[in-house]
Order: C-alpha cells, then sequence, then structure tokens
C-alpha cells in the first residue's frame, strides 16, 4: 500500500515543533508525497499561534516542491459538549480541519461516556473533517460509536504514526487503533493517515501505520490517502486548484 498523502503536520508556529513551511514541504517531497496538509495547533493550545494567523493562511501557496499543499488547523476540543476553539467563519476556509483532544486543554479524569460525547458533538459541527489520534488509552471511547458516528457524519478517523512510536506519551495506542481499524472494516469508514510531524525529518514518516495496516491487511480502498481523488471529498477544497 502506497501513502501518497500526509494530513497532519505541524511547523515551527505551532511552539513546539521546529521546521518552516518550505522545509516541510520539501521533505515531504523527497518521500514522494503528492500532498501535505499543514495543520497548526489551535491557539489554545499553549505556546501556539493566534486566529490571525488562521485567518490569513489564503496568501500561502498551495504548491511547493512541486506538492500539494494543504494549511488548515488542529483544533482543540474543550469540553464534553464538543467546543472548539476556532470559530465557524474561519474553519470553513481553512482546506482541512482536524480536531484532537489534548491533556492541555481537555484535562483528564474523564469517563468512556463523556469522552464519546466529546467526539461525537465535535464530528456533529460543520467543517471539521478529522478527528485526531483517537488512540490514546488515557482517554478511553466506545469505539463503536465513534465509529458509527464518522460515517453518519462523514468524518475521517485517524491513523497517527506519532502515537505508536515506543516514546509516546498516548497509552495503547496500537491496541485501540487495532480496534478502531476493525470496526472501520465492518462499518465501511474510511481513514486517514497523518504523521503528526513536528520537525521535517517526519513528514510523511508512515513506518508504524503501515506496519499496522499490513498486519491486520485492512482494505486500501477505505485509506483516503493512497490517492487524491479518495481525500478531496474529505476536504474543504478541491485538490486541483493548487496553481497560486
Amino acid at each position: 500500500m502506497k501513502i501518497i498523502a500526509d494530513t497532519h503536520a505541524h511547523t515551527l508556529v505551532s511552539g513546539h515543533a521546529y521546521s518552516t513551511i518550505r522545509e516541510m514541504a520539501a521533505a515531504a517531497a523527497e518521500k514522494g508525497l503528492q500532498a501535505l496538509a499543514l495543520t497548526e495547533h489551535a491557539p489554545k493550545m499553549p505556546g501556539t499561534c493566534g486566529l490571525y494567523y488562521f485567518q490569513n493562511l489564503r496568501v500561502i501557496p498551495r504548491r511547493m516542491s512541486g506538492i500539494r499543499m494543504l494549511f488548515g488547523a488542529e483544533l482543540n476540543i474543550m469540553d464534553t459538549e464538543g467546543k472548539v476553539d476556532l470559530p465557524e467563519k474561519v474553519l470553513k476556509e481553512l482546506d482541512l480541519v482536524i480536531a484532537s483532544i489534548h491533556l492541555p486543554c481537555f484535562g483528564d479524569g474523564f469517563t468512556e461516556s463523556e469522552v464519546t460525547k466529546a467526539y461525537v458533538e465535535t464530528m456533529k459541527k460543520d467543517y471539521i473533517n478529522i478527528i485526531g489520534h483517537p488512540d490514546d488509552g488515557r482517554y478511553p471511547i466506545n469505539y463503536e460509536t465513534l465509529v458509527k458516528t464518522a460515517r453518519e457524519t462523514h468524518t475521517l478517523l485517524e491513523l497517527n504514526n506519532s502515537s505508536m512510536h515506543p516514546k509516546s506519551f498516548r497509552q495503547n495506542a496500537r491496541e485501540n487503533i487495532l480496534t478502531m481499524l476493525d470496526l472501520c472494516r465492518q462499518y465501511d469508514v474510511s481513514v486517514t493517515t497523518g504523521s503528526d510531524a513536528h520537525v521535517d525529518a517526519d513528514a510523511g514518516n508512515f513506518f508504524y501505520v503501515k506496519e499496522l495496516l499490513d498486519f491486520c491487511n485492512f482494505p486500501e480502498e477505505l485509506v483516503v490517502t493512497t490517492d487524491l481523488k479518495k481525500l478531496e471529498p474529505f476536504l474543504n477544497c478541491t485538490i486541483s486548484d493548487s496553481t497560486i
């Protein structure tokens, strides 16, 4: 299975990442990608960029180093009601939007029903395309409800390469992703692949994702990042609009 798009990566403006836009683009191109999404942490994450950054993304070229660039945000899910930290009028102008649970913004100590509700309410919102790293055992999820809601709301579920790194702080990610993939296969729900790179060396790095997909023989037709035509219907933009 050849993955040609990375839908989750960060540049130095996220505050705890280390490379520029063009460095990330060049690294992704060297790995043979056709598309790279830069999804900076939204404003409630400590140290990241502010609202104006996301309002001004239209000025950046959508083609660099020969690949299609997508510019969006990784929202913070703030509570069990699915509150996020950018307004809808900004989200609808972004190429794609990820929503994720992060400890500094969401907190801890939540039950499975509370975490699941947070994801469900978030997926009901317009212009949110992807649920980021729904794999951390610190935030227990009813995966059947998650997958069914993803199907109903036309939302992608992410396979996050960083989550499965041996030094990742996320817990039981591999086991949780396998559970999710079994249900995605059962309910015909598509997934996306994100490196979650915070440095150019990791752009387009899917070492752990590919191993897992091979291990469970997951259907290629449900991995949207193997073909830009499969990815495009889940975006807020068109892939072909890449001349600037």
